[in-house]
């Protein structure tokens, strides 16, 4: 009996082992596709451009300000005469199905709101009062190269109440298929190129950071550029963006 008890007190192991082997590999599988951690609020100008894996950037909400005919602003200069330290946006779209492949053809829509806080096709309400219904400003849509990259020239974002300064980008196939709604965040503290700008006019006065933006709190890291450069010489962010496609 004791030997029978001991084989089968083996087979339960075996399976147990088995069980919870899998129970690992789904949660690794799943955390491939979000985000886990944030990142400091403080540190170097540098953020992830490149984690070396295929992990999918998080989705994050499209609104509240998306662009109503993103097909219609095919420009890689999107200022359309905002002002601002001027700001070069490098976006690589990498498929996430193909081992991280550089995926071409894609569509990338990017949009923001201007150094005061404000987005274009919008306005006259409570949420943001200054009325810009009618302008299409730090809007645009381009299509990746044989390298996944997109380049946008625009300015620096500002800021409004309760955001992270941040970029909303819409990442389609070319056949105009969504396939991946984010955000890019930028790196903060000393000497980054957020303590530069400072706000703009605004200054930094009740800025909401990464760690307790409703968007960002949950973690960033696959979402955080680096941003590289000057208020004089202008600014250069880039980052990489897996996606499934």
């Amino acid at each position: 009996m004791e030997r029978k008890n001991f084989l089968k007190s083996l087979v339960i192991g075996a399976v147990s082992t088995s069980a919870l082997v899998e129970a690992c590999k789904k949660d690794t599988d799943t955390a491939t596709t979000t985000t886990t951690s944030g990142s400091s609020s403080s540190g170097s100008s540098s953020g992830s451009t490149d984690s070396g894996t295929c992990s999918v950037v998080p989705t994050e909400t499209e609104g509240p300000y998306p662009t109503h005919s993103p097909a219609s602003y095919v420009r890689s200069d999107i200022t359309d005469g905002r002002t601002g330290y001027k700001l070069t946006v490098n976006i690589t779209i990498k498929n996430s199905n193909n081992s991280c492949a550089a995926l071409s053809s894609a569509l990338v829509d990017i949009w923001h709101c201007d150094a005061e806080g404000n987005y274009s096709e919008y306005g006259g309400s409570g949420t943001q009062s200054t009325n810009y219904t009618s302008v299409h400003f730090l809007r645009g849509r381009q299509t990746t190269d044989s390298n996944g990259l997109v380049t946008f020239t625009s300015i620096f974002p500002g800021w409004y109440t309760g955001r992270a300064t941040h970029i909303h980008v819409h990442v389609y196939n070319s056949s105009g298929t969504s396939l991946k709604v984010t955000q890019i965040a930028f790196p903060e503290g000393t000497g980054t190129a957020l303590a530069a700008v400072s706000g703009y006019s605004k200054g930094m006065s009740g800025y909401t950071y990464n760690a307790t933006d409703g968007v960002f709190s949950d973690g960033y890291t696959l979402e955080l550029a680096t941003v590289t450069g000057s208020t004089t010489a202008g600014f250069v962010l880039a980052i990489s963006f897996s996606v499934p496609a």
